[in-house]
């Protein structure tokens, strides 16, 4: 992956392992957003709707993306938040399985997923009411291909490809397949996977799948989300959000709704043309990066990082939470210790930028286009003479709110 890491603007003497959260800024960012605010918008004004190409950017993003995760042409758009596209995912999914198997009531997802996609499904199955439900199932339950709660009531599961806390990722082929033998519907959350590793959403046979631009992908702090639909739905999809830009007709001005045919029908207002502008330099990059030499270096990466996690810190109560093989691990390291809030915080302190989820893990993002093995070396060596200094136990270090 060399020359890659020209391309971002980190801060000197700082080592950046948190590109799992929000990816560093691009080098041309700065200068690209001056130029859709000075000319774009300051020059050519409304006209740039059509001059700049800034009506057809959400499809043309999602092309980039549908690249990077096995989509094919037609099946991406970028656009709203990863919590809205899942509310239009799964309210579509459900609609899809009413009309086919009006029985099934039952929506599971990981009790691991991360937060926000339980609470959009609660939310969700709230306002349908009519015994719609949401259960959570373990990411063992998972692995082994739900052998106890797939039943005839499931009509849908979404599930993160790849675990936020712990890095656990899951085989999607395999998954989706058991899924759909037990004859329900399936979202992906990409957004630990998406940029970080080679994915196939076509050739495994998915159904939707949803996912941000703002971590591996580098688009920036809120960049805009995509939605991903198989084509053999994509007709079949139901708008439960029907803006006009999902119009067949936007500009006929009617007062009733009718969908457009194919991607555009998962848009739904006007787009967020300055945020979009800036995530496509991100996603430039990676079309660039050739994913199988990505997976490879930062499996690289980790595998050296949990090596020297078991070398060096085996005198302290460390314990290793992501996977260590290969085919269960994202592109990222996680580690429990007792005190983890207070370690995290004096490993920043130092420049080594992590993060911390709660109970008590340490997440280390490994993203090989700027991330290097002397960084994880000097990460665990900073670890190790912080525990064995206990240069973590001072009140500083243990006020909440300081580690994001």
């Amino acid at each position: 992956m060399l020359g890659f890491r020209e391309e971002f603007l980190l801060p000197e003497s700082t080592i950046y392992l948190d590109g799992n959260s929000l990816g560093p800024r691009t080098k041309g960012a700065a200068d690209r957003a001056q130029e859709v605010i000075t000319d774009e918008w300051g020059t050519g004004l409304i006209g740039s709707w059509n001059t700049a190409g800034w009506w057809d950017l959400p499809a043309k993003l999602g092309e980039k993306i549908a690249g990077l995760v096995g989509g094919g042409a037609g099946s991406t758009v970028v656009t709203d938040t990863t919590s809205i596209n899942l509310f239009k995912a799964a309210s579509a999914a459900l609609k899809m399985q009413a009309e086919d198997s009006p029985n099934r009531r039952i929506i599971l997802t990981q009790r691991e997923n991360f937060p926000s996609d339980i609470y959009m499904l609660e939310g969700l199955a709230e306002q349908l009411g009519d015994g719609y439900e949401v259960r959570l199932v373990d990411d063992e339950e998972v692995t082994a291909g739900f052998p106890t709660t797939i039943s005839d009531e499931v009509a849908l599961v979404v599930l993160t490809h790849v675990n936020y806390r712990t890095g656990r990722l899951f085989d999607m082929g395999t998954t989706t397949s058991a899924i759909h033998s037990g004859g329900a519907m399936v979202i992906w959350d990409l957004c630990h996977s998406a940029g970080a590793l080679p994915i196939d959403l076509a050739g495994t046979g998915a159904d939707m799948a949803i996912g941000c631009t703002y971590k591996f992908l580098n688009g920036g702090p809120g960049s805009p989300a995509f939605i991903w639909v198989a084509e053999a739905l994509q007709n079949r999809f139901s708008q439960p959000l029907s803006g006009w830009w999902s119009h067949a007709q936007p500009f006929d001005m009617a007062p009733d709704y009718r969908p457009a045919d194919g991607i555009r029908r998962y848009l739904t207002g006007t787009q967020g043309i300055l945020s979009m502008s800036v995530a496509e330099l991100g996603l430039d990059i990676h079309t660039r990066a050739d994913m199988e030499q990505l997976r490879e270096k930062s499996l690289a990466l980790s595998d050296l990082f949990i090596d020297l996690v078991d070398e060096l810190l085996a005198d302290h109560p460390v314990e290793v939470v992501t996977p260590r093989e290969h085919a269960h691990r994202g592109s990222q390291v996680s580690i429990r210790h007792p005190e983890g809030f207070a370690v995290m915080s004096a490993l920043i302190e130092r420049g080594i930028i992590g993060d911390y989820r709660e109970p008590e893990v340490l997440r280390f993002g490994l993203t090989p286009l700027y991330i290097g093995f002397t960084e994880v070396w000097d990460t665990v060596e900073a670890l190790r003479d912080i525990l064995d200094n206990r240069l973590w136990d001072t009140p500083a270090h243990k006020v909440r709110g300081a580690v994001t």
